[in-house]
């Protein structure tokens, strides 16, 4: 089990190199009592055998089978480095957990950190945490990393005949799970929305909110809200940057007209689109290609964190599907979602890209897989 102390952890550190990073971190397990000097050998040379970037701004710099004899006991040091390390292949790093393990701890660490990794927001928060229980809260999974969306958020063709009775629903969707108090209620009855086209509207607040949160109310009836038709209503409750990765998919619907797709999906569909897990039925402006996986071992932490940091390169909105699987669709910039697809050696894997760089990006996801992930 990976327990943290604020002396475990070293705020605001900078190196130029990933090599630096790792003799700094190497020294405070050292001046620790964790390890002898002679620790930091090997945690390099593991490096140049494979790279420790997990994703997400995460690295866990650790020694060689043949340097456990230098540890003295199981620990952790956690450098913080807010302005970020190359860890290599375009990797970028905020916290490397240096450890010194025993024996197999650091598996551990690694299954703990695994929500962690799954979430899209964690790179923000770690480049912009200020205290050491910042850091230990958010590897910890003590701290809302993704926005609460869930079927209890949403209602739809509620007979709503005006912008007043979607707001009240909305926001009451919010409040009755837990994300928000009254204040929040009558802060979004009395705020003007932001229209999205095609009678998608847009709202939120920060007023008596305990949980970020996302509610989508749709209705049914013929109504209007200042001359424009109201068809839907999405409403954030916000206490932190939680919701920043459904803005994002938002703003890419929106980008690419697909207001009506938002509109007329059902729970489920509407679920998986704000959350970029899938996305709604491909237009003729959509760009897809399928590549076969290379890798030996398939599609484990290190590659796939190298597919997912390629694609995170563009703009575009990007889907990935196992065809040798079960062809589901998820979100190619999601580390966890992308191993979560199983996939082996000789798997197919489809790609569809949607958004302004959607060709480059294509092609560069398919060179990446063609070379190996970093695998060779």
């Amino acid at each position: 089990m990976l327990t943290l102390s604020n002396k475990d952890i070293t705020l605001a550190q900078q190196a130029s190199d990933k090599i630096e990073a790792i003799k700094n971190i190497a020294q405070s397990l050292a001046e620790n009592g964790f390890v002898d000097g002679g620790y930091v050998n090997g945690m390099i040379d593991r490096e140049h055998q494979s790279a420790t970037f997990l994703g997400n701004g995460i690295a866990i710099p650790h020694g060689t089978v043949e340097t456990k004899s230098l540890v003295k006991s199981t620990g952790v040091a956690v450098h913080h480095y807010p302005k970020g390390v190359d860890w290599g292949n375009g990797n970028t790093v905020y916290v490397a957990i240096g450890i010194a393990a025993k024996s197999d701890e650091h598996l551990e660490i690694l299954k703990q950190l695994t929500k962690v990794l799954g979430s899209d927001g964690v790179e923000e928060a770690l480049k912009s945490a200020k205290k050491e229980q910042d850091i230990i809260q958010l590897l910890l999974g003590q701290t809302q990393l993704d926005a609460d969306l869930d079927a209890a958020h949403v209602q739809l063709n509620f007979p709503a005949s005006d912008m007043l009775q979607m707001g009240a629903v909305a926001s009451g969707l919010l409040k009755n799970s837990g994300c928000a108090g009254n204040e929040f209620v009558a802060d979004i009855i009395n705020k003007k929305p932001t229209h999205l086209g095609q009678g998608l509207w847009l709202v939120g607040s920060d007023k008596a909110v305990t949980r970020t949160g996302v509610s989508f109310v749709s209705t049914a009836n013929d109504c209007q809200y200042e001359g424009l038709p109201v068809r839907g209503l999405i409403t954030f409750s916000a206490c932190n940057a939680a919701h920043k990765s459904i803005l994002s998919n938002l703003s890419s619907l929106v980008f690419n007209n697909k207001q009506n797709d938002l509109l007329e999906a059902n729970t489920e569909q509407l679920i998986a689109m704000l959350k970029g897990e899938s996305a709604a039925p491909s237009r003729s402006d959509d760009h897809s290609a399928v590549f076969k996986i290379k890798n030996a071992h398939g599609l484990h932490a290190r590659p796939g964190a190298m597919l997912v940091a390629e694609a995170k390169k563009f703009e575009s909105n990007i889907r990935v599907a196992n065809l040798d699987g079960d062809s589901k669709e998820v979100n190619a910039k999601s580390l966890m979602k992308v191993i979560a697809l199983g996939v082996k050696h000789g798997h197919q894997l489809k790609f569809t890209a949607e958004g302004h760089d959607a060709t480059q990006a294509l092609e560069s996801i398919g060179a990446a897989i063609a070379s190996g992930l970093g695998e060779g």
